[in-house]
């Protein structure tokens, strides 16, 4: 396993969970979302919108909840709820800019694969000091299927110039991981609280599992 984090060509980033602390920002989405609606957060919607962008999440949930609202605006109310959190006071996990910075030093060509909007991960990624830093970003707008399967995973190496077998891809939760291993992928699970109860079932399927950024260091 070691072998294979050091001779992989391309990086493949997740970034809400994995590079980024940025998961407790949602959950405040979430609760703010459902309150102004008197409902409380089912216990199962965050794993199961967790794979999807902004727009099936919003489908979903209308969906599911018979709310009588437009999807658009479902998503733009996430958004504003979001959007100063991400510009100013979501940060990096602790050693992932050490990571990165090592791979950037060893020729490895980095992409991101998420299913955020870049409304929301381009002024965050700037408030850290990686604006341009990722070689490639792909969101899930960018293909069919969201993070179940290898589609978005395979685009990010397709613009990499690179094969799976070439490239390794970290994530945080179990669609993702499993989409990843579907597509072929090597795959590094970061540990975050957010998956803690998906996390026997991650740490079974990731080829490596990881508590803290440090560990590849």
């Amino acid at each position: 396993m070691k072998d294979r984090l050091q001779t992989m060509k391309g990086a493949i980033f997740d970034l809400d969970g994995t590079l980024l602390d940025s998961m407790g920002v949602w959950g405040d989405v979430d609760r703010i979302f459902f309150e102004r609606r008197n409902m409380a957060v089912p216990e199962d919607y965050v794993q199961v919108i967790a794979p999807l962008g902004f727009a099936a999440a919003a489908s979903y949930t209308v969906k599911r909840f018979h709310f009588e609202e437009r999807e658009e605006d479902i998503v733009e109310e996430w958004h504003e709820l979001a959007r100063e959190a991400y510009a100013k006071a979501v940060w990096l996990k602790p050693y992932a800019r050490e990571y990165l910075d090592n791979l950037k030093k060893k020729g490895v060509r980095l992409a991101a694969a998420t299913a955020s909007d870049h409304a929301l991960f381009g002024p965050c990624l700037a408030n850290n000091g990686l604006s341009g830093y990722f070689d490639e970003i792909v969101t899930v707008r960018d293909v069919k299927r969201g993070k179940g399967f290898p589609d978005i995973y395979e685009l990010a190496a397709e613009r990499l110039g690179m094969k799976a077998s070439d490239c390794v891809v970290f994530e945080d939760i179990l669609k993702g991981i499993e989409g990843a291993k579907a597509g072929g992928f090597f795959t590094v699970a970061i540990e975050d609280p957010h998956s803690a109860g998906e996390k026997d079932r991650i740490e079974k399927t990731a080829d490596r599992y990881l508590r803290s950024w440090k560990e590849l260091l």
